[in-house]
């Protein structure tokens, strides 16, 4: 599994041809894609926050078309949950989520820590696997995740 953080993904970026600069934005936006510019809010404090921002600005990078901010339309609200669960993936893989269950990594918090995303990036994204998959999925053939509540069972067989 690759770790992902915020110099992995600005070499993503980079391999991409997305440039990313770092300025005040207003409003409630922490980030903003638009023709190969990522553009990061700079008054985020914590490199951890800049790359779960950074990956879902790159998820639209990979994902989306257009100007999507009028998310009233069905078809842009669309390519923003694509973008974010692009994101989601990217940072909280299943494996990275198996790799924390045998390091014994217990909580969310410790969790979120293990994994270097914030604990509200963590919840939406358990919270968008368990839209995607129920209250559990079968990761691969020895796993199955449990997302409420979060757990990992190892079978045998």
């Amino acid at each position: 599994m690759v770790a992902y953080n915020y110099e992995t993904l600005s070499a993503e970026a980079s391999k991409s041809n997305v440039d990313i600069v770092e300025k005040q934005l207003r409003g409630r936006n922490k980030g903003f894609y638009s023709d190969g510019l990522i553009v990061i809010d700079k008054r985020i404090s914590t490199i951890i926050e800049k790359a779960c921002i950074l990956a879902e600005e790159l998820g639209h990078h990979h994902t989306s078309f257009g100007d999507i901010l009028d998310q009233n339309i069905i078809h842009k609200r669309k390519q923003e949950l694509r973008a974010r669960q692009w994101a989601y993936q990217c940072m909280i893989p299943l494996e990275g989520i198996i790799q924390a269950h045998h390091a014994r990594i217990s909580g969310r918090y410790d969790l979120a820590d293990y994994l270097g995303v914030t604990e509200e990036f963590l919840q939406s994204a358990i919270d968008r696997y368990t839209e995607k998959f129920g209250l559990s999925v079968r990761a691969d053939e020895r796993h199955i995740i449990f997302f409420d509540p979060l757990g990992v069972i190892e079978s045998t067989a």
